[in-house]
């Protein structure tokens, strides 16, 4: 018995350990940070990705790129989740994420190769972070909603490099005045619209709600108009249960239509007695009843997405109805005006609200490609303006405060005697990567930048950061380079937490696919 083999995993199951299975984690994740460190920054690249059905993508928004990218390496795809988690809680910041935790990888592998235990990296990892998070908030300062000069270079600091670069201080004034409108509330009330056609310059902020919906009757425009809002469709309802009427005289037919008739008729005179002169419906409207409606000068439009129908009803102050029977004059609501619009061959249907909870940002642009890029940028800036307003606080860019809290945790590392002193300092030079990488990005020799930044601020400049543009070491507060305290704090976090799961894995099994 002793020479027959025991099977304990399945045919065809592939398993790696030890120090082979960590420099295969190690490459997996590192290759998933380089494909994105090269769009880091204002001078960064753009990436071209086609899909499995051939839908192509061309973006440097890094959660973007490694979402449309099919990864299949478990190790890879813990890097992807950073990214994602980044997006989720921040809105930005998910290349420098990922990037981080790629460098922070790549120093504990040369710590693993000086025998070095992983749980003392990990642990070394931890107290760094926790230090990094701490000085983090020391270097911050105070924002506020009604500091739109500073809020307008957060915008514009989360869109510098992308896409929308070119027009960037118009698209910045447009996200802030998005979001005191909003009160810095549920982004969710701001809805992006997108339309082909004019340039990026032609972006504007609809003060109320755009809908891809064209009216069914015969009136384009009411101004002060009466606005209800209906979860239910002006039509005759099939039965519930199958039905036979049989006809054996034409008059039967006459009478059966005008039943019919008279029904509908009477579901148009109740919403008209409320004195309802727009109606929005979220099921259909009958071409009987579109004739009627049509007849007393009533605004309609059918078929509204539910959440279409919700930011209506912040816009305009009305109550979604389920039955028309319930409708009463309170429910309605109000606004500037409702109109149909034509953009190229398209019509829309514009809601100019008073006091907009929720509003529209109209995005135009020469292609689809490039209106994608435009909304993606819109929804870095919409992010990064609501985290630092519910947060209170900002901090400086342009590799400025990875520098600093490179310079603190190294001598934050002197205090301690073990191994762990190794980590941290490891730490402390992996956040060096940043500033190199957007030296790297813009043409610059990162080793004189580095250099040139290291000293200034062992100086005591604390805010010296780089000008990709000019290529000099500058006060980045004053060149307007400015993010929210929290993006930088998730990704410390994010980069930080990953490394250690990663670090802490020397077995991977993958058993094999099934048919």
């Amino acid at each position: 018995m002793n020479d027959q083999p025991n099977h304990i995993l399945s045919e065809g199951t592939e398993r790696n350990y030890g120090r082979e299975a960590q420099k295969n984690n190690f490459f997996a994740a590192r290759l998933v940070a380089e494909t994105v460190r090269t769009t880091l920054g204002p001078k960064g690249m753009d990436k071209l990705v086609m899909n499995s059905i051939g839908d192509i993508t061309v973006t440097n928004d890094g959660v973007t790129i490694l979402e449309e990218m099919d990864i299949e390496h478990p190790i890879a795809r813990m890097m992807v989740e950073i990214s994602k988690t980044q997006e989720n809680e921040v809105g930005d910041g998910t290349t420098t994420a990922v990037v981080l935790a790629g460098e922070l990888l790549k120093k504990a592998e040369g710590l693993i190769e000086k025998n070095i235990h992983p749980t003392i990296i990990t642990k070394g990892y931890r107290l760094a972070k926790q230090k990094a998070i701490e000085e983090l908030t020391k270097l911050s300062k105070k924002v506020t909603i009604e500091d739109t000069q500073t809020l307008e270079k957060i915008a514009q600091t989360a869109m510098t490099g992308k896409g929308a670069e070119d027009s960037k201080e118009k698209l910045a004034k447009i996200a802030v005045e998005a979001i005191r409108r909003i009160n810095a509330e549920d982004l969710d009330n701001i809805k992006i619209e997108k339309k082909s056609g004019g340039s990026t310059n032609d972006t504007e902020l609809v003060k109320g709600v755009i809908i891809d919906r064209e009216v069914l009757t015969n009136i384009s425009k009411i101004e002060n108009p009466k606005i209800a809002l209906l979860n239910t469709g002006l039509e005759l309802k099939n039965t519930e249960i199958d039905s036979k009427i049989t006809i054996t005289d034409p008059q039967q037919i006459h009478a059966f239509l005008e039943q019919e008739e008279k029904l509908i008729e009477e579901m148009v005179s109740k919403i008209l007695k409320t004195g309802a002169n727009v109606i929005f419906s979220q099921k259909g409207i009958d071409e009987l009843a579109q004739h009627f409606l049509s007849r007393q000068g009533v605004y309609a439009c059918r078929r509204i997405k539910k959440s279409d129908m919700e930011k209506l009803a912040k816009a305009s102050g009305a109550r979604i109805i389920n039955n028309i029977n319930e409708l009463e004059k309170e429910d309605l609501g109000t606004a500037l005006s409702v109109k149909q619009t034509k953009i190229g061959e398209e019509s829309l249907t514009w809601i100019q609200s008073k006091n907009p909870k929720s509003v529209t940002i109209l995005i135009r642009g020469g292609t689809d490609h490039i209106i994608d890029e435009v909304k993606r940028a819109m929804d870095d800036a919409l992010g990064g303006l609501l985290s630092a307003i519910k947060t209170g606080s900002i901090i400086t860019g342009a590799g400025s405060v990875e520098m600093e809290l490179s310079r603190i945790l190294s001598k934050y590392s002197e205090s301690f005697s073990g191994r762990e002193q190794l980590a941290i300092q490891a730490f402390a030079d992996a956040l060096e990567i940043i500033p190199k990488t957007l030296a790297e990005n813009a043409g610059l020799d990162p080793i004189n930048v580095i250099t040139d930044l290291k000293s200034k601020h062992e100086e005591g400049k604390k805010l010296a950061g780089i000008d990709v543009f000019s290529g000099r070491t500058v006060n980045t507060w004053k060149l307007g380079v400015i993010e929210p305290l929290m993006i930088k704090q998730q990704a410390l976090n994010s980069a930080s937490e990953v490394a250690n799961m990663i670090l802490r894995i020397d077995d991977v099994i993958l058993s094999s696919k099934k048919d």
